[in-house]
């Protein structure tokens, strides 16, 4: 929204901009967020400058098209829109648009911002108009306080081009202020003004320098000074500027000048270069309290920079020298060069005044020589280089640092710390956006706290020192800002200002200091502490500040304070008590707590502390806690004989101790000295079942002497802990620990096993393991299962075959003498795989068996199958249990068993045979498949089943093998493939390789899928699917899949998941797939397979969906392909509907038989027949007959059934069952019984005789009766039964033409749309809108002007005078509301009149909207009061009073913007479907009826059979003349054979001017179409013509058909000849259209003969119809009757549901679905609110009536019905016809009452019924929205008015309108005038005198005055 309003003025040449309070308000919520971001930003807008006031803080920007005020904080308090503005550089400021024709709207670029704070003004000069300048109001830049209406050449002042600079100073002189203004040369009417002006800043004319000094040139080109900036101090201005020298000098150079600050005729004006150590030119510069600081480009192309600083003192000394050579010694220095000159081209010259001169004149005079020019410039050494271009420069002073700040062009700001003579960036950050130089308008505040910094795209407020954000010592001194330290006694990051005792040592640190670090523990003493008892610690911090008497540090050991003691850099503090101290972390010996020295709460170094507990170590390791306790880091013992660990000299008295590591003094001590057990000495491998005695060495036993012991040993067994007794021997020096004899007999399942084992002494205290100590048992029988298991087994084991009894691996002496067995078995082989291998060998064979070998050595060489040797491998030998071995080759056909021989025992022989045989490939099918893969490839061959490993491929490409593998067929599935093409197939035997190189496989292109239909099934399955595409024959297994997602439903299907390629047997057929299978993830899929009709056709029954499943995808799966059933359908998803349920046919029951009358058509009632199926899908079967289906709908279902009796398929019932079978879904009715005709009973002859006779006489007396009943009866069937048929056709038709309608439809809208993109929609310019909803029905000019009589020139201006004081005396309210009450009562003055009346004064008044919407207010508060009192449900229920005119054209004004932004896209998007859609069927020239329409008066109600053409329409140069013309361009048009060839020439038009407004199209009437075969056959065609066909007095228009053109023929619009020119493709410039010109052929009678085109009228006088009514016409006229014309009404139906989704578009973005609503809308209906609450009116129903009829149906209806008030169109009477119902049912939708229809109701009506329920809720939730919305304000709607009041600028037009109304005023002259004499209020302001004088100059009057 921003964005347009900031776009939206389209302003007068100086118009007085009332937009800022508007804008204001939409801005504040969107700069908000930025404000408290300290950012300020406008979109759509580029900032110029920013300035600040002095010692205020509010600060202004200069942008494009606007000024805006802001706060410190950066949050806008004010703005005002300065722009865009009708200008052009080359014209003088004008008022008048035609004194500048090259004029056009240009953007004012603000060049130059100041403020003047004596006058608190601020002084905004922009680019246009020359640069002139205004006055604003400090404290609200809205308001304007001065502004040049007609300004001089004085007063141009800023450049008038953007690049060029224009920089300037308030000059605070005694008594006035003055301004000096620097700019460089800009445009063709800024040569005269000079570089340098001084102007006064108040007088009658402001920024005038007429009396002032000024730089005076001698040739502008010569001197093009850019400056840089300007600066001045107490004395002097300061300009710094680049420019070339005189003639002589073709560089450029930076130069300095200076003036007095009161010399208001630069007599003092003298420059000086200046040079930075022979860098490039100045880019920025800033003037500090003593020096002038400036940025010099350097680098080859000026992308680097170097600051350099010019002392104050030096500068000016140079400047004074320059001075007094030029006033004393002629400019020449002692050596005699020139040091000074007069520059600038002017006649002055340096002169030799007397040597005081300087002193007597400091600022010059009149007869010094100026302007002065020194030649020796100021050098100056470089404080500091950048990599970048510096565009702004600004310093701070403060805390004795000198701080610069620079801006780069890539938007970074660099603060730079100035130490002595160097500089050094100290940080850099992104403050704009990345690529956006900083302004020069670099501003700190005056607190010198905040930068502020502009970009083009936004102002940022930027910390001049961050320090708070640094919140630790080293992050700030890190950091190296100058202005930060590191407060010591705070905590925190400060300027020095901010820290009290700054000044005092080690209180305030800062970075730049030498040995600067922050205040740390160096050292603790002691580091540690154990947690049980409290102490002392002391604390070493160098540099720690000193305190006052009454201040104090403090130590927190966690939450613990303990108060400190200082002595220098040391403290001490007490550790906290036993209970003081958190418990240990589990696992923990300790707990680590942060120590931190303290000044109150701020910590002031910090560190951490460890307190730990010895009872604690031993649990750590319970394998060594003695070792635990003495190895630990912390001072702990260890006490043996109590077995504790303790700290200090804790130990009982009398107890030994084993002393810390830590005890350094004592010798004896750590881990080395607890007792502990060393190692095992006693047997390390301990056989299960055998008694064995463990030993282990232990040392330090010497702390238990003379104690009495027991010692046990401990062995972990596996679910067990076994205890042993010990005893000790001591031998010298060592010791051992003996365990007592014990068999062991765990329970193992390794045949080894680890057991730890440990000592104590008594039952719990544990002697220490000098490291893990384990003993291993083993069973020799576990793991050995045979003998050569047995003897491969580690010697050391001695483990035996044992033959005792069941042979087995025992331990040796566990088994008898006489049972070991040396030798093993002969081996045995029990399995051999592969069975077959190839004749080549190299397969490899596994033998499984026992006993075969002990190592690989025994089988070497061992192995032969079939008599041929057999390579064993040794990395696959597995001993005694596994042989593989790698065949020899041999001849086909040998086969023989394996044998194994182990060194000279006999071999083991297998069972089984191994046969060696050669396998062929035979054949491949299929022979062809998809490149995608998927196929499933058989490949037919002999001895397939060779080798164990066998693979497959096509090509390069792996083909999985399905298993098994069959003798005579391998099954596998082909992979992707890149390209198609063939490839050769490939089997891997082992190691050998066949290849099928008799047939390869051919890889095709994947299968397309085009089409898929029908879209819709029940979910009983079943429907055929006839799916379309290209290579479906290549699929080996089509499917229809559908993805099903409920867990319950797979479970009660009891699916298993399914292997995707599922194990088949040899010789079996192939089974179909499941029909379902369960995925992941819960999914169920369902599947059927489709059979390939041909390439191009597949048919597929959609898959059985359970109830309650819920489909989740529906695709195609091509083998390896997936395709989404909506994308082989063009986008439309497969949908399942709900099984169809039928009623049975008898009310009975199921079991109860329907009787069926012969000839009678069966009618089986149900619910969602139609829903998943078509009538031809449908199968009706009565018994084994067929009962033809002729119609279906969705509640019944009629067939025909056989004429006679069918049998029951099941032979065991007596009647044949009534059964429908829709898909899968089979329903059986019950059974069906066929009534015969009665036979005759048998009677006496006598009887029959006198029955006979009796009944002759009465069937004489019916018969006619009844063969006329029977034939009227049999007539009425077959028309009931044509009637159903056509019904069914019609009915199940209009869906499927709907959808098909709204493809073609959205196809050709999409088109549009990229047409639209180019050229746009055809709104009508505001002007012509407003006129057209102004005056509609006046054509193009509704305000003609008056022709002038003869010798009226001369009054022309008089009456001109007199219509400008009529436009002023409107501006009085009390004589507008007098004049339009005085007309309205006047009982002559129409309707009419009072909206044409209406009309003018809103042209009138359009520049003053304001006020004109507060006059419109008044006169709807009087209107409420009339009708209150009445009615008020009918208020602005018409158009009657001139108020309710006003209101249409206001809301006309206020929604344009809206139908332009908003609803006039999808409106004209709704018409061109309208139009779109009718063009396509046929449209009767004559009678104006078409095929395809909402209306059904408009409706063609026959059948008119046409076809599409497309004629090849030629366009260019040459379309007139030869065909073969170069430059001729053919455009293709749609028409139809039918078409008249006027209506084929406004179709041709459409095509050949598609995106050309209508009203620059040449007319249909000026062109004829030529029809073009071959390069001389040209054939003008016509309407009507020598060949017409006229029969009976008709004569029937040509046709293309009459013609016979056929499609793709060539055709020309030419001009007519009576016309003569070329075709006009735009419309006279001058003068008005006389209107639409739509001409429609009439139904008239010429010479008797009457036209017609597809129908004859039937509208013909009654007399006539009767002469020529004769037998066979009214026969004729009662066939047509019985057509049912009716049925055509569906065509409404189909245009309906083609153009729904226009009309909702449309609604929508009339009822601002999702949009903000207008505000103007938001205006109006808070004032019909108001109106209500103040009348006391609480009927909700009234309320939403007034807000219906103000807007909905007053402007929005028209707007429907009428599109050629918006867009610049032709309407033609169908598509009128259609908008009206569309607009019908807008209406409709509006009204509260409940809409009811009913069999009488409109057709029109009928179509909606269903839609506009739904349309009503939108209109009641528009009203609700627009009523919980916040209030539209009076100063927000004033503001948009403001805005909207510049649109119409005709001022001619306005005079036009003035000179009607008076023409009204005049009519009623005597009324008025009493009128206003009557009112004592007007009589006051002598209104009536006023409209007297009007009427003298107007009419030229005489009066009473």
């Amino acid at each position: 929204m921003l964005t347009g309003f900031l776009q939206a003025p389209m302003m007068a040449p100086w118009p007085s901009f009332n937009l800022h309070l508007l804008l204001f308000l939409l801005l504040r919520p969107l700069l908000l967020p930025l404000a408290r971001a300290h950012r300020f930003s406008a979109p759509n807008t580029s900032f110029n400058h920013l300035v600040a006031v002095p010692g205020q803080g509010t600060l202004y920007v200069g942008a494009v098209n606007h000024l805006f005020q802001l706060s410190p904080e950066l949050q806008m308090e004010a703005m005002a829109v300065t722009g865009p503005v009708f200008d052009s550089p080359d014209c003088v400021p004008f008022r008048d648009p035609a004194e500048c024709p090259q004029a056009q709207l240009t953007d004012n670029v603000n060049q130059l911002l100041l403020v003047s704070s004596r006058a608190q003004e601020l002084v905004a000069c922009g680019q246009v108009r020359q640069g002139v300048c205004e006055k604003r109001r400090l404290g609200d830049v809205a308001q304007v306080l001065y502004q040049a209406e007609d300004p001089g050449d004085g007063q141009f002042v800023a450049a008038n081009t953007p690049g060029v600079a224009t920089v300037g100073l308030v000059v605070p002189l005694p008594g006035r202020d003055l301004l000096l203004v620097a700019r460089g040369l800009a445009g063709k009417l800024s040569a005269g003004v000079p570089p340098l002006t001084v102007r006064q800043m108040a007088g009658p004319q402001p920024f005038s320098s007429e009396g002032l000094g000024r730089l005076v040139v001698g040739d502008f080109s010569d001197y093009n000074n850019s400056y840089v900036g300007a600066f001045s101090d107490a004395h002097f201005a300061y300009f710094v500027f680049r420019r070339r020298g005189a003639r002589a000098q073709a560089e450029y150079r930076s130069y300095v000048a200076r003036v007095c600050l009161g010399d208001t005729n630069l007599y003092s004006y003298v420059e000086v270069p200046l040079a930075c150590h022979g860098q490039g030119l100045i880019q920025a510069a800033f003037l500090a309290l003593d020096t002038l600081l400036g940025a010099f480009a350097t680098g080859a192309s000026g992308a680097q920079a170097t600051l350099c600083a010019f002392p104050l003192a030096k500068l000016d000394k140079s400047m004074e020298q320059a001075r007094r050579l030029c006033y004393t010694a002629g400019g020449r220095g002692p050596s005699g060069m020139e040091e000074a000159t007069v520059e600038y081209g002017v006649t002055s010259r340096c002169v030799t005044l007397p040597p005081d001169s300087p002193e007597s004149y400091p600022c010059g005079d009149e007869h010094t020589p100026s302007p002065i020019a020194g030649r020796q410039p100021l050098e100056a050494q470089p404080l500091l280089q950048l990599g970048q271009s510096i565009s702004a420069v600004a310093a701070l002073q403060t805390d004795g640092h000198t701080i610069v700040f620079l801006g780069d062009t890539q938007g970074q700001l660099h603060k730079v710390f100035l130490n002595s003579s160097q500089g050094q960036v100290y940080h850099s950050q992104q403050v704009g956006p990345p690529g956006s130089a900083i302004s020069p308008d670099l501003l700190v505040d005056s607190n010198g706290d905040y930068l502020y910094v502009l970009t083009a795209q936004q102002v940022d407020r930027v910390p001049v020192a961050a320090c708070p954000q640094f919140h630790n010592c080293s992050g700030c001194l890190q950091a190296r800002d100058p202005l930060c330290g590191w407060c010591v006694l705070q905590g925190r990051c400060t300027r020095k200002g901010e820290c009290k005792q700054a000044a005092q040592p080690n209180q305030w640190l800062w970075s730049y200091e030498e040995d600067s670090c922050c205040l740390h523990i160096q050292s603790l003493q002691p580091a540690q502490h154990p947690r049980q008892e409290q102490g002392q610690i002391t604390l070493f911090v160098p540099r720690l500040p000193t305190l006052a008497i009454d201040e104090y540090f403090h130590c927190a050991f966690g939450d613990y304070d303990s108060l400190a003691q200082v002595e220098g850099a040391h403290v001490a503090c007490v550790t906290p008590p036993q209970d003081q101290v958190p418990s240990n972390p589990p696992g923990a010996d300790h707990i680590t707590l942060p120590l931190a020295l303290m000044f109150e709460d701020v910590v002031v170094a910090a560190t951490t502390f460890s307190f730990y507990d010895c009872s604690a170590v031993q649990t750590l390791e319970v394998a060594a806690p003695c070792r635990t306790c003495v190895g630990s880091r912390w001072r702990c013992h260890w006490c043996p004989q109590s077995s504790h660990c303790v700290y200090g000299e804790h130990c009982p008295e009398g107890e030994k101790t084993v002393y810390s590591t830590q005890e350094v003094d004592i010798q004896v001590r750590g881990p080395e000295a607890c007792p502990q057990v060393e190692g095992l000495v006693g047997p390390h491998l301990v056989p299960v079942g055998w008694e064995s005695q463990l030993a282990l060495r232990v040392q330090n036993l010497h702390y238990f002497q003379g104690l009495p012991t027991s010692y046990y040993c401990w062995l972990e067994l596996p679910g067990e802990l076994q205890k042993l007794p010990a005893s000790l021997e001591t031998a010298g020096d060592s010791s051992l620990i003996r365990c007592q004899a014990q068999q062991f007999h765990p329970s193992m399942s390794q045949w080894e096993l680890l057991v730890p084992i440990y000592v104590t002494r008594g039952k719990v205290k544990r002697l220490d393991n000098a490291q893990a100590l384990y003993v291993t048992l083993y069973d020799c029988a576990v793991g050995h299962p045979d003998c050569s298991h047995c003897q491969a087994a580690n010697g050391s084991l001695s483990c035996l075959w044992c033959g005792d009894g069941q042979p087995t691996c025992r331990y040796g002496p566990l088994c008898p003498p006489g049972a070991v067995e040396r030798l093993c078995p002969t081996p045995s082989i029990d399995a051999i795989e592969p069975l077959t291998g190839p004749p080549e060998g190299g397969l490899a064979i596994t033998i499984l068996g026992s006993n075969l070998g002990r190592a690989f050595a025994d089988v070497q060489n061992s192995v032969t199958v079939a008599g041929q040797p057999c390579s064993p491998d040794p990395a696959l030998y597995r001993t005694s249990a596994r042989i593989v071995c790698v065949t020899s080759p041999a001849p086909n056909g040998t086969t023989g068993p394996v044998q194994v021989a182990i060194k000279s025992r006999p071999p083991g022989i297998s069972t089984q045979y191994f046969t060696y045989q050669d396998p062929v490939l035979l054949s491949l099918s299929p022979q062809r498949g998809p490149q995608a893969g998927g196929t499933q490839l058989t490949i037919h061959g002999q001895h397939l089943q060779t080798g164990g490993n066998i693979s497959a491929f096509v090509g390069r490409q792996p083909c999985p093998i399905q298993e098994p593998v069959c003798p005579e067929a391998i099954v596998c599935h082909t992979m992707p493939q890149a390209e198609p093409g063939e490839a050769v197939v490939l089997v891997v035997f082992g190691h050998v390789e066949r290849k099928l190189l008799s047939s390869p496989f051919q890889y095709t292109s994947n299968p397309q899928l085009v089409a898929a239909e029908p879209s819709v099934s029940f979910r009983g399955g079943g429907r055929l699917i006839r799916v379309r595409g290209t290579g479906l024959d290549v699929v080996w297994q089509p499917l229809l899949s559908v993805w099903l997602e409920d867990k319950d439903q797979v479970k009660a299907l009891r699916v298993q998941p399914q292997d995707v390629s599922p194990r088949r047997s040899c010789g079996a057929s192939v089974a179909d797939p499941q029909p379902c299978i369960q995925l992941e993830k819960g999914l169920l899929q369902c599947s059927t397979t489709c059979s390939v009709n041909s390439s191009s056709l597949l048919l597929c029954h959609s898959p059985a969906v359970p109830d309650g499943a819920l489909p989740k995808r529906v695709f195609f799966a091509l083998d390896n392909i997936q395709v989404d059933f909506a994308s082989a359908s063009g986008g439309q998803g497969f949908l399942y509907q709900p099984n169809p349920r039928l009623a049975p046919l008898t009310r009975e029951g199921l079991t109860h038989p329907y009787r069926l009358k012969p000839g009678h058509v069966l009618d089986v009632e149900g619910e969602g027949l139609n829903l998943g199926i078509s009538k031809e899908e449908v199968r009706v079967h009565i018994g084994d007959g067929e009962c033809l289906v002729k119609t279906l709908t969705l509640n019944h279902l009629y067939c025909e059934p056989p004429p006679r009796a069918p049998q029951p398929t099941n032979g065991s019932n007596a009647l044949p069952q009534f059964v429908v079978q829709m898909g899968n879904v089979r329903l059986a009715l019950g059974p069906v019984q066929y009534e015969a005709e009665p036979t005759m009973s048998t009677f006496p002859v006598e009887a029959q005789v006198g029955l006979g006779m009796g009944a002759a006489v009465l069937i004489a007396a019916v018969l006619l009766l009844t063969l006329m009943y029977r034939h009227k009866s049999k007539q009425a069937l077959r028309d009931y039964q044509k009637v159903l048929v056509q019904l069914e056709n019609l009915e199940t038709g209009v869906g499927d033409q709907c959808r098909k309608e709204f493809t073609d439809l959205m196809t050709e809208m999409t088109d549009l749309s990229s047409d639209l993109e180019a050229s746009g929609i055809p709104f009508l310019d505001y002007r012509t809108y407003a006129e057209r909803a102004f005056f509609p029905g006046h054509g193009g000019c509704p305000l003609q002007p008056n022709l002038e009589a003869p010798g009226e020139e001369s009054r022309r201006a008089t009456v001109r005078q007199g219509l400008t004081q009529l436009s002023n005396l409107l501006n009085s309210k009390l004589f507008l509301l007098t004049l339009i009450h005085t007309l309205e009562e006047q009982p002559s003055f129409s309707q009419r009149d009072r909206c044409h009346v209406a009309s003018l004064l809103s042209l009138a008044l359009h520049s003053k909207l304001e006020y004109l919407t507060d006059i419109m207010r008044t006169l709807l508060g009087d209107l409420a009061v009339h009708y209150v009192h009445k009615n008020p449900k009918l208020m602005l229920r018409r158009t009657e009073t001139m108020v309710e005119k006003l209101l249409t054209n206001w809301l006309s004004i206020c929604l344009y913007a809206f139908l332009k932004e908003v609803a006039g896209e999808p409106l004209y998007m709704l018409f061109r479907a309208i139009k779109y859609q009718v063009d396509k069927g046929p449209v009767d020239a004559v009678t104006g009826k078409a095929k395809r329409t909402l209306n059904d008066s408009h409706l063609l109600r026959e059948d008119v059979e046409f076809r599409p053409l497309t004629l090849m329409a030629l366009v260019g140069s040459g379309a007139g003349g030869a065909a073969g013309s170069s430059e001729v361009q053919r455009v293709p048009a749609r028409v139809l054979d039918t078409d008249t060839i006027t209506q084929v020439k406004e179709k041709v038009l459409d095509q050949v001017y598609k995106g050309t407004p209508f009203s620059q199209r040449p007319s249909v009437h000026s062109l004829d179409l030529e029809w073009r075969s071959g390069l001389a056959g040209h054939l003008t065609l016509s309407d009507e013509d020598l060949t017409s066909v006229t029969q009976n007095h008709w004569k029937r228009l040509n046709t293309l058909q009459h013609y016979k053109v056929p499609d793709g023929a060539t055709v020309g619009l030419i001009p007519q000849l009576h016309n003569g020119g070329t075709v006009s493709q735009s419309l006279a410039q001058t003068g008005c259209p006389s209107g639409e010109n739509t001409p429609m052929l009439e139904d008239g009678e010429e010479g008797g003969v009457r036209l017609w085109h597809l129908v004859k009228a039937t509208e013909e006088p009654e007399g006539a119809k009767a002469r020529r009514s004769s037998l066979r016409e009214r026969e004729r006229e009662r066939a047509r009757a019985k057509a049912i014309p009716e049925i055509y009404l569906t065509r409404l139906l189909s245009m309906k549901g083609t153009l729904q989704k226009f009309v909702d578009d449309t609604f929508q973005a009339i009822l601002s679905v999702n949009r903000p609503v207008p505000i103007a809308v938001k205006y109006l209906f808070d004032f019909l609110d108001e109106l209500a609450e103040k009348h006391g009116i609480e009927d909700p129903e009234t309320l939403h009536i007034w807000k219906t009829n103000s807007l909905l149906l007053r402007f929005w209806v028209n707007a429907l019905k009428n599109p050629q008030l918006i867009f610049d169109v032709r309407v033609s009477d169908n598509e009128d016809a259609i908008l009206a119902v569309i607009a019908q049912t807008f209406i409709d939708s509006c009204t509260l009452s409940e809409h009811k229809v009913g069999r009488d109701s409109p057709v029109n009506k009928l179509l909606y019924a269903r839609e506009i329920p739904r349309y009503k809720q939108m209109v009641e939730k528009y009203y609700a929205d627009i009523r919980q919305s916040s209030p539209a304000s009076y100063q927000e709607m004033n503001s948009a008015l403001a805005e909207l009041s510049g649109n119409y600028t005709s001022a001619p037009h306005c005079l036009e309108a003035l000179q009607e109304l008076y023409n009204h005023i005049h009519r009623y002259y005597d009324q008025i005038i009493s009128a206003l004499e009557e009112d004592p209020v007007a009589q006051k302001m002598q209104l009536a005198c006023r409209l007297q004088q009007i009427a003298a100059l107007v009419e030229n009057k005489v009066t009473d005055l």
